[in-house]
């Protein structure tokens, strides 16, 4: 038994360092996907945001059943239908359908974050904008968005630990990612449980790198104040 501990994890270590460069090259495909889809995702949860807290029924209905829509459907349908949904209308590779559909996912949640820190800024704030002669939508640019932004960055850095994790899903369409490399080596060696270390491993380091540059954005803007 302890010899067999040994070998097992013998045999991991050895995978982790043979395999390095080609996972190397998933892991950039894997950073790829979170940077696109979370970007283009800050738009989504930062338009919807705004929709949802803009006192304009019809607007805040919109909001209210997109957000409702993506909290009640599993990622992997959103993903699947942005997949078959666009390439019969027209040719998108299958990183751009996956990362479109972790935006459209991971907006939803960014948008309720941004509601909650706009909504926690004190209504002073914006009166004393409005004083200043500035418009309400100039008043929410300069000055209410900027401490929202700052108060959301951590619930922020968790969405985006989320999506960085979520894009695994992206191997169900043939996306080679990390999950879809380790997947792709277990069935080609029938050793799947060494394979899936070794993606958990690349997704820690990922995850570590991410928390670090989030708590550095974070230590700067907390020195900007």
């Amino acid at each position: 038994m302890y010899l067999g501990f040994v070998t097992f994890w013998s045999g991991f270590f050895q995978s982790l360092i043979e395999s390095r460069d080609v996972f190397f090259k998933a892991a950039q495909v894997t950073l790829a996907l979170t940077a696109v889809s979370i970007f283009i995702a800050l738009f989504i949860g930062l338009f919807f945001a705004l929709l949802k807290i803009s006192n304009v029924k019809p607007l805040e209905w919109i909001a209210n059943a997109y957000i409702y829509v993506v909290r009640g459907t599993p990622l992997i349908v959103q993903i699947f239908v942005f997949f078959y949904g666009l390439t019969s209308i027209w040719m998108i590779s299958g990183f751009w359908s996956v990362a479109l559909g972790l935006a459209f996912h991971n907006g939803a949640y960014i948008a309720e974050i941004f509601r909650g820190s706009i909504q926690s800024i004190g209504k002073g704030q914006t009166e004393a904008g409005r004083s200043l002669g500035m418009s309400q939508m100039v008043t929410m640019r300069r000055i209410i968005l900027p401490q929202a932004f700052r108060r959301a960055l951590p619930p922020l850095g968790n969405q985006f630990i989320i999506g960085l994790k979520d894009s695994s899903l992206a191997a169900f369409i043939g996306v080679q990612e990390i999950f879809a490399l380790a997947t792709t080596r277990g069935a080609n060696t029938f050793d799947y449980m060494t394979w899936l270390l070794v993606c958990a491993v690349w997704y820690l380091i990922l995850v570590f790198i991410l928390t670090l540059v989030v708590g550095l954005v974070e230590k700067k803007l907390a020195v900007s104040d």
